[in-house]
């Protein structure tokens, strides 16, 4: 773009679920910021979703390498075309094209698109990738040109122990801490708090809550590698250099999700996971396992470097405890019962019945279940399975009796849902035999409820009379499963609307196929994830 380069967010940053792929570039918090290609090539896809990068478009380039643009507003000149024609031959606002080599060709410097917001973005940036052709593995942008403006090294701001086996014990934190708290000796050199006594047994892990700016950004960034070694031998080296869209879910096992979600705390695991396929260790056979001695004191170095390759370093001695003295440390008690991470597992309980696949948990895992009274409007007791902060790799399968007096017309409305701060979130699922059973990713509380409510339309900005005006609203809103499919068309023939998640809204842009003068009129059916409709027709002139 024809801008300062200011990131938002960088490569291998630590996100939900994943690593981010690319680096989020700011556009003065506006959309409407030409983007230009980064080389010459071919664009070999291009991608059209209200979720995700939304808007976006992939080039293919004769070195090797693939460039992605996301979150763009609109494209432009001869792409601009391409997906209108696309969109309309095969009715539909969301396209997955991809284009043979040479058949949509661009130049370094061509304006492909305009920046926008779309999709998952929060706000206006363009999201830009380098992936590998080959095995569109994503690579760091700015070992691949992109230069940005850091001299700031990372901040380490905390390390937790973990034991790694069930006879390890560690210290206990400061009281109403997570782990043991780092002070700063000067801009790039760490210690623990004065007064800190980091102390083990056994066999055990090291977490880091590390994280990365820019000079010329505040956003919260990632760090590029991590580097952990005691009484000087290395014990766990972490690069942060290559993304795997195949086990990109595997961030979760990297970083510790829980502090991840509920206190935006970046917490680096220092060693593997028993079910974490990440490749990014270094060839240590056992990464990150430091077995201590009793009564010894261990010199600990922790060497954290960004993509500029800015470095931190923090040292401190763990002390190898004795069995006396680890005794005396306060033991906590696991709530539940054990799961073994490698073995397919079942909860059952009177009206539930909850199964994991092998490699759905991390690791060996303690799940709690719980029933409560059952909420209002729902059809079943709530259910709660584990903690919404234990993640999972693979989905489990939920069935719940349905023990309420439900319209049996309109058994097939019936779905699971997920309780999040005393509101449900559709989880779907399909009844049979008196029971609904739904695929679920998230750990949490469950009930059953149905939707027979159609969703609600809002006509915003179409009036009787529309000559010189280019777009026009319709707002959608739906009071439980959600919105998921839309048709409109303008005197009986399909036309284009952009679904924007944000605003809840369908919009049209007059374009080549519609926008005609005379009168028309303009109809609109939208139905939700429970097959729950509403339709709207509107007369105006251009």
């Amino acid at each position: 773009m024809d801008l300062p380069v200011e990131v938002a967010g960088n490569f291998m940053e630590l996100r939900t679920n994943h690593f981010h792929s690319g680096l989020d570039l700011k556009t003065n918090g506006r959309i409407g910021q030409p983007v230009r290609s980064a080389g010459d090539g071919w664009v070999s896809r291009i991608k059209i979703s209200p979720w995700g990068y939304g808007k976006a478009v992939y080039i293919d380039h004769p070195s090797g390498y693939t460039t992605v643009y996301g979150h763009l507003d609109r494209l432009n000149g001869t792409l601009a075309t391409t997906l209108l024609d696309l969109q309309y031959a095969g009715r539909s606002f969301s396209i997955d094209k991809y284009f043979r080599k040479g058949e949509l060709p661009v130049t370094q410097g061509e304006v492909i698109a305009f920046s926008g917001n779309t999709g998952g973005s929060t706000a206006p940036h363009l999201h830009y990738e380098v992936r590998r052709t080959a095995d569109q593995h994503a690579l760091d942008p700015e070992v691949y040109g992109v230069k940005t403006l850091d001299r700031v090294p990372p901040t380490i701001t905390g390390i937790r122990l973990h034991p790694l086996d069930s006879t390890s014990r560690v210290s206990p934190y400061p009281a109403g801490a997570v782990g043991f708290v780092v002070s700063e000796l000067n801009d790039s050199t760490y210690m623990l708090k004065a007064g800190t006594n980091a102390a083990a047994w056994g066999t055990v892990g090291l977490s880091v809550n590390a994280i990365d700016r820019y000079s010329n950004s505040n956003n919260t960034c990632g760090i590029r590698s991590l580097s952990v070694s005691v009484d000087g031998r290395t014990v766990c080296d972490i690069n942060l250099d290559e993304v795997d869209f195949g086990t990109q879910r595997y961030a979760n096992a990297y970083m510790d999700y829980g502090l991840f979600k509920d206190k935006n705390m970046h917490y680096n695991r220092c060693y593997k996971l028993p079910n974490n396929r990440l490749d990014l260790y270094g060839g240590e056979p056992a990464p990150g396992r430091i077995t201590v001695e009793p009564g010894k004191d261990h010199a600990v170095q922790v060497i954290a470097t960004d993509a500029s390759g800015n470095r931190s370093t923090l040292t401190f001695v763990l002390h190898g405890a004795t069995a006396e003295e680890s005794s005396k440390w306060p033991e906590s008690r696991e709530q539940g019962q054990l799961y073994a991470y490698d073995r397919s597992n079942a909860i059952v309980e009177p009206g539930i019945r909850f199964t994991l696949p092998p490699n759905a948990l991390y690791d060996d895992t303690y799940l709690r279940t719980t029933v409560s009274a059952t909420p209002a409007r729902a059809f079943a007791p709530l259910f709660g399975i584990g903690d919404p902060l234990t993640p999972l790799q693979l989905a489990g399968e939920l069935s719940i009796d349905v023990t309420g007096d439900y319209p049996t017309a309109h058994a097939s409305k019936l779905m699971i849902v997920r309780w999040v701060g005393g509101r449900p979130v559709a989880e779907g699922g399909s009844f049979a035999d008196g029971k609904v059973t739904a695929s679920v990713k998230t750990l949490g509380q469950f009930t059953v409820m149905i939707d027979t409510v159609p969703p609600t339309l809002s006509p915003i900005g179409l009036h009787a009379d529309m000559k010189g005006k280019k777009t026009f609203k319709v707002r959608v809103q739906d009071n439980l499963s959600g919105f998921d499919q839309w048709i409109a068309k303008i005197d009986g023939q399909w036309i284009l609307m952009e679904y924007e998640p944000k605003t809840h809204s369908l919009e049209h842009t007059f374009d080549k196929y519609s926008d005609k003068a005379g009168s028309h009129e303009f109809e609109l059916e939208v139905t939700d994830e429970r097959g729950n409709r509403s339709r709207i027709t509107r007369s105006f002139t251009r």
